[in-house]
């Protein structure tokens, strides 16, 4: 299998050198699916942040891989093997996710690994499934600008969920925008995508800022946003720093429904953690709401209700996880075969399956082609779908504004 992989920034570089740290003890193994599907069981990993101010956000996108595989072991399992899951926490820590990583794929023997939220941690996980001939299923919206035979990439590309947002403000006549962040990958590269994008269309970004993630004091960003009058906010904060960007954003006067925020990291999880009165009326850009309709989002929100509680939500993210699951059990069986290398080439031609998400499927880039929504907050922390894409969009994974002449192969 050949990957042809062009451009990393140099904070991306600087992750993967951090995490070759956590290589030195990993070494391929013979038969990478021999120990994993010993016996009447298959072994999976299943990689989340469990603690720290990412735990928000992955606890249950854990949640929902866990359900997938119940229900997969309750009709029978996979090729005759009930799935055990392997569950370990990432703390937050892209060092963390490395080395459980390597943890799952040298000690447990996975055959596959499922996990991964911020673009940091998965920057970090990389080397060590390329170097262990493994296959992380990645779950959540990201910055493209990679291309990888062994990671599937289920959360949407900038041109499934950023590009509509923008193309959506556009639409609605904003022409200033100021862009604030979590300071790591996926906001700085998605955010250079948006400017590139912004100016394309004939406007303006009046500023952009950045936090450190989990950071709390929006003192210093809120007053450049006083100053520079955006009309619109495009918001890639991640985790907790959500909560204090936007209770200090209303205690400066600047509530949703007067400086419209779109949020690329905020689902219904988030919502009701930090409460819906406070970002009641702000807009976020995904490729699932709650409050879609069809029978398969109905089956999976009951299922998940009955499992977790009748009080919890589900969040674009949450159905990633859960629906990687599926595809993963479906390419092991047309494949014939646990092999990460002979489940990749499985999984890419697949036909689209019906979802929560709608109607999805992997494509020769590793990536999903998936619907886009943008839903706006009401009181009650639900999302009012706004917007639809009129058909599944194709994954880019190397947005051709802003890197032109990349491209991804794999074979």
């Amino acid at each position: 299998m050949a990957v042809m992989i062009k451009g990393l920034n140099r904070r991306s570089v600087a992750v993967l050198m951090s995490a070759g740290l956590a290589l030195a003890a990993c070494s391929k193994p013979a038969d990478k699916t021999a120990a994993a599907a010993g016996g009447d069981t298959v072994k999976v990993g299943v990689l989340q942040s469990l603690s720290g101010t990412m735990a928000i956000s992955e606890v249950t996108v854990k949640n929902a891989t866990v359900l997938a595989i119940d229900e997969i072991n309750a009709a029978g399992g996979v090729m005759g093997k009930k799935i055990e899951a392997v569950v370990e926490d990432g703390a937050s820590d892209p060092a963390v996710f490395a080395q459980k990583a390597t943890k799952l794929i040298e000690s447990d023997k996975v055959a596959t690994v499922f996990g991964g939220w911020t673009s940091a941690s998965r920057k970090a996980m990389l080397p060590v499934f390329e170097k262990g001939g493994n296959l992380l299923w990645y779950p959540v919206q990201f910055e493209g600008n990679e291309c990888s035979p062994n990671i599937m990439y289920s959360g949407a590309q900038p041109n499934q969920q950023m590009l509509p947002a923008l193309d959506w403000a556009k639409e609605k006549g904003f022409k200033t925008y100021f862009l604030v962040g979590s300071d790591y990958v996926f906001p700085r590269t998605a955010n250079l995508i948006a400017t590139k994008h912004i100016q394309k269309n004939g406007f303006k970004v009046v500023g952009e800022e950045y936090q450190a993630l989990g950071g709390t004091d929006f003192s210093g960003v809120i007053a450049k946003i006083k100053a520079a009058k955006p009309e619109f906010i495009l918001n890639t904060l991640n985790g907790d720093s959500n909560v204090a960007f936007f209770k200090q954003m209303a205690a400066a006067g600047m509530t949703p429904d007067k400086v419209p925020i779109m949020s690329l990291s905020i689902a219904e999880e988030e919502a009701l953690s930090m409460g819906p009165a406070l970002v009641k009326d702000s807009y976020a850009s995904w490729n699932y709401f709650e409050t879609l309709q069809s029978p398969e989002n109905a089956k999976f929100i009951e299922a998940y209700r009955a499992k977790f509680g009748a009080d919890k939500v589900t969040s674009d993210p949450m159905v990633h996880g859960y629906v990687d699951v599926y595809i993963w059990k479906a390419a092991v069986e047309k494949a014939g075969s646990f092999d990460p290398a002979k489940v990749r080439a499985a999984a890419v031609t697949l036909d689209a399956i019906p979802t929560p998400l709608g109607a999805v499927k992997f494509i020769a880039n590793n990536s999903l082609t998936q619907t886009g929504y943008i839903g706006q907050l009401d009181e009650s922390g639900k999302f009012k779908v706004i917007w639809t894409s009129p058909a599944p969009i194709d994954p880019e994974p190397y947005d051709p504004v802003t890197f032109p002449g990349k491209t991804c192969t794999i074979s």
